[in-house]
């Protein structure tokens, strides 16, 4: 993760010393239910107990990678230099566990912790859109499809979708998080050859984790791969909020903007610039995001019971995946808390062509009037093409096209002058925020 977008407690859970620190918890974890056990002598387990809180974290990376650089291996070197730390009672470290017992346990502890940041993260994002989605819920906004004027809609209502998103992407990391709280602890081959699955059980239970059912060397990379799809998700509805926004933001729209500092410059060249550059920093980033998860689907397939292409991915991977979101969560709630709206700009594009988004209720009322269905379309969309090309009032075409207006009151043309198109936009709000069920 470049410094440029991590945030401190984030690159804390994935430091190399903090990772060596759950080495050393696994391994007790184990040393411990070892002793309960009788595997190992009671005494020897006493002596070894306080020496975790001891371990010099910072002289242990400088030997580990000192000792890597001949043996390449990081946890035959991580034992080398531990032990050099421990008295002779130390010789029970690591007592009939492989490599990737400790390796794939205390990644899955870094993985909890990484999620707990993140759903804090994520609590903090949906106050934002919350709180934005009631302030508007009764602002008036053109609704567009294609990029074309649609029918109106409610500038909360999109808060409220964005809402109503992030709390499934809530619901879809919590449940890959769980799908993660598991370690294996079973040996070299999955079949706890030296180790009873009890003694596996109850380091487990010390550690906050369950058992993988069925093991290999290591854990089943479909888990890794739903957390990692479930972070590309919740970019990519990050995502669609920086677009949202970023085109609402354009010059000949201006109904929304980025807050923008006294001090904040646009461009090199051009004083006059307001650019989107937090919006457009979420594009980006949830591309990223997008691209991990065809790896983590990539690492699933491995060779029998396991080999090292995964890893390698994964070292980078994780810290990165997990440490982008987190950065994307934290910008995106300063986004919508200082997001400007222009209601003036809002109305005044809403009127600029004339009122001819009414066309689907003059559509219905000729329905009504027993005129049929694409007869009528066809009437209407004559009429809503003249507002457009002459710049005329949609009423003015409406008045003048000979079969609509031989066939509409005058009530119902001033009916359309007060069309309450948002009118259940309360029943919307309703069906997601008076319900404490997830989307």
């Amino acid at each position: 993760m470049i410094e440029r977008y991590a945030r401190p407690e984030m690159t804390r859970i994935w430091s190399d010393e903090h990772k060596l620190s759950l080495w050393i918890r696994v391994e007790w974890a184990v040393l411990q239910a070892l002793a309960e056990e009788g595997i190992i002598p009671a005494r020897d387990w006493d002596v070894l107990r306080p020496l975790a809180e001891t371990v010099d974290l910072q002289q242990l990376r400088r030997r580990q990678q000192e000792i890597e650089a001949t043996v390449h291996h990081d946890v035959i070197a991580f034992l080398w230099a531990l032990e050099e730390q421990l008295p002779p009672e130390g010789r029970w470290v690591h007592y009939g566990l492989t490599s990737s017992d400790i390796v794939d346990t205390a990644f899955s502890l870094q993985i909890q912790e990484a999620g707990d940041l993140l759903l804090t993260g994520l609590e903090d994002f949906l106050d934002a859109l919350k709180m934005r989605a009631i302030e508007f819920k009764d602002q008036p906004i053109m609704g567009r499809t294609h990029g074309m004027y649609a029918e109106p809609t409610s500038l909360g209502v999109k808060f409220l979708s964005f809402y109503a998103e992030a709390r499934r992407n809530r619901g879809r990391l919590l449940d890959a998080l769980e799908g993660l709280r598991v370690g294996k602890l079973s040996g070299a081959v999955g079949t706890y050859t030296q180790l009873p699955p009890s003694v596996e059980r109850r380091a487990l239970d010390l550690l906050g984790l369950r058992v993988e059912p069925v093991s290999t060397q290591i854990l089943p990379r479909d888990r890794h791969a739903h957390l990692i799809q479930s972070l590309a998700l919740l970019a990519s509805g990050l995502d669609r909020l920086a677009v949202e926004i970023r085109l609402l933001q354009r010059t000949e729209v201006g109904e929304l903007e980025e807050p923008f500092t006294s001090g904040q410059r646009g461009s090199s060249a051009m004083p006059h610039k307001r650019n989107p550059i937090r919006s457009e920093r979420l594009s980006g980033m949830a591309r990223l995001l997008r691209g991990f998860s065809i790896t983590a689907l990539e690492n699933v397939p491995l060779w029998h019971e396991r080999d090292i292409s995964h890893s390698s991915t994964e070292r980078m991977m994780l810290p990165d995946a997990t440490g982008l979101v987190y950065y994307m969560l934290h910008l995106a709630t300063r986004l919508v808390r200082g997001l400007v709206v222009y209601p003036d700009r809002i109305q005044e594009n809403m009127e600029r062509f004339g009122r001819f988004y009414l066309s689907g209720r003059v559509l219905l009322m000729l329905v009504r009037k027993g005129v049929a269905r694409q007869e009528a379309y066809g009437w209407v969309k004559e009429a809503s093409h003249r507002v457009l090309k002459e710049g005329i009032p949609f009423e003015q075409a409406l008045r003048e096209h000979p079969e609509i207006s031989r066939r509409l009151t005058e009530d119902e043309f001033s009916d359309l002058e007060t069309f309450p198109a948002l009118k259940h936009v309360d029943a919307i709000f309703e069906r997601v925020l008076g319900s404490d069920e997830e989307m």
